[in-house]
């Protein structure tokens, strides 16, 4: 069993583009979504695809467990998609020896930004980069399947 360990934040202006190593489009949906599990497609630059379930609800830590899958698989079974599908653009960023993955949404979550920092480390706030907004880790409004079923928080706008 692997463990996904991480904090979101909104991101702030846009600081943080110049420093983009990667952009990579997603586009992802949910087969199944209830407080502390979900069942995810991910479709990542529209050449792989990869199955996800996670399960927990609770601060930094859930249980995530990830397999590979057809992309033609991937793309029959977004009919079975539970809400809406997601696309964003994910960015890969390096910032005091850590990886931050900056997703910005399109379609309906236009104009949200994201960043993801997995690691199990406590990175003081003192460490963490400029352009990071207020920190929503924890908070389920924001975890990619609520968007999906509810869209935009209003803690967002």
């Amino acid at each position: 069993m692997a463990k996904e360990v991480e904090r979101k934040f909104l991101v702030e202006g846009d600081g943080w583009r110049s420093l983009s190593e990667a952009a990579v489009p997603i586009r992802q949906f949910y087969l199944a979504a209830n407080t502390g599990r979900s069942v995810r497609v991910r479709v990542n630059d529209g050449r792989s695809a990869v199955l996800t379930l996670k399960f927990g609800s609770h601060g930094r830590e859930r249980d995530e467990f990830e397999y590979p899958i057809p992309l033609e698989d991937a793309e029959e079974l977004v009919e079975f998609a539970v809400g809406r599908v997601i696309e964003k653009t994910r960015h890969h960023i390096r910032h005091g020896g850590y990886l931050y993955e900056v997703d910005v949404f399109g379609g309906a979550l236009a104009g949200l930004v994201i960043a993801e920092l997995e690691t199990p480390d406590t990175v003081p706030y003192a460490a963490l980069p400029a352009w990071l907004g207020r920190e929503v880790t924890g908070n389920s409004a924001f975890y990619n399947a609520s968007l999906a079923r509810h869209g935009l928080p209003v803690a967002a706008a």
